[in-house]
């Protein structure tokens, strides 16, 4: 099973955090661009009809800023040149700002199954610094036309001024009306960013603050009946999110529209972040692959144990010798030593202690040195 990845880059305005390959001055192009995309797969049906995918995830961007019926053709196209699973998870990103009962029930037609809510803050003021468009009244309208749907809420800590009380009340908000999964992410501010100011003036949390307020969260949603699968993402029992599985599990996956990015038979590839570039490569008939690198056995491995240990059932080590034809146990002896205090055996299952889960990066590397 495989994933599709669709990226829809228009938004009513950029965050003060977001680094993705947005555009909020040119919505006005959204009905020519959902029609590259449509061509894009057309483009792709040939070499992937071998492919059976399970995933269609729709992001952005804000996917819900733009005509609905452009979203109900996307998921017609999907189907039409792609082997989609009958009982494929379907998401949509969406902001609160900007969703209705008409798109909800359009989405619902077309097979939109999942959807994943930007909530970020239930504090109306931490929400205006991060320049969001919606408010904590839009996010309550816009989970009561979900009531009973399957849908995400994503929950970020490290904001300037926030408190650990704040990060429990977004948790409760997000979970009194009806979340059966939330996603739970540090702030992170890049260069290049109006946010990478507030970093550089040091107005923003420091690393230990941001440590505690995810160990509070933990707790909160542990309490509240979520399990954390991954570093950031925690579900009630049932609701994973399967096309992030499937990316977690060095699953392969194949990205449409401006920026996306693919994996195929071992070969990574990315379209241009170019919008105009985009539009004259797919209309003359052409893919807009700018960066293709074939990833080779010692690269497998890395992103392998780099992915599956960012999750809270970690590396099987099963899995791990009929992939790369090697005993994970004596190939990493001597770090598994010396990184005993972090790290442990549950069964076939090599994994990072849960308490010392969020700090990963720094257990993980010592595993990469020896790739």
């Amino acid at each position: 099973m495989a994933g599709i990845y669709v990226h829809v880059p228009f938004c009513k305005s950029k965050c003060r955090y977001c680094d993705f390959t947005s555009f909020p001055d040119k919505i006005t192009f959204a009905e020519s661009y959902m029609a590259c995309v449509y061509r894009e797969m057309s483009m792709r049906r040939e070499d992937l009809k071998d492919y059976k995918f399970d995933t269609l995830y729709i992001g952005g961007g804000t996917p819900s800023v733009i005509d609905e019926s452009y979203i109900a053709m996307l998921v017609a196209a999907a189907r039409k040149n792609f082997n989609l699973a009958s009982d494929a998870e379907i998401t949509i990103e969406i902001n609160p700002g900007t969703i209705s009962v008409g798109k909800i029930t359009l989405y619902e037609k077309c097979g939109i199954n999942r959807y994943s809510v930007g909530l970020q803050s239930a504090i109306d003021g931490q929400l205006r610094d991060l320049g969001r468009t919606h408010t904590l009244n839009d996010f309550v309208s816009c989970a009561k036309l979900l009531k009973g749907k399957n849908f995400n809420v994503d929950v970020m800590i490290g904001l300037k001024g926030q408190s650990e009380d704040d990060i429990l009340k977004t948790i409760e908000v997000a979970s009194v009306f009806g979340a059966s999964h939330i996603s739970m992410y540090a702030l992170t501010p890049e260069d290049g960013t109006p946010i990478y100011t507030d970093y550089l003036n040091g107005e923003l949390p420091d690393a230990d603050e941001v440590a505690a307020m995810y160990e509070t969260g933990v707790k909160k949603l542990k309490e509240l009946g979520f399990e954390r699968y991954e570093v950031s993402n925690f579900a009630k029992r049932g609701f994973e999110s399967r096309h992030n599985l499937n990316y977690w599990r060095r699953g392969e996956y194949i990205g449409f529209g401006v920026s996306a990015s693919s994996c195929v038979n071992n070969i990574r590839f990315t379209n241009t972040f170019d919008l105009d570039e985009y539009f004259k490569c797919i209309l003359s008939g052409h893919l807009a692959v700018i960066d293709r690198e074939e990833i080779d056995k010692d690269g497998q491995k890395e992103e392998f144990i780099m992915l599956a240990l960012r999750t809270a059932e970690g590396l099987n080590v099963n899995r791990y010798q009929s992939l790369f034809g090697s005993d994970f146990k004596e190939e990493f002896a001597s770090t598994i030593s010396k990184m005993r205090e972090y790290v442990e055996f549950s069964g076939d299952n090599f994994k990072i202690k849960d308490r010392y889960l969020f700090v990963q990066n720094s257990i993980i590397v010592e595993f990469l040195r020896l790739v």
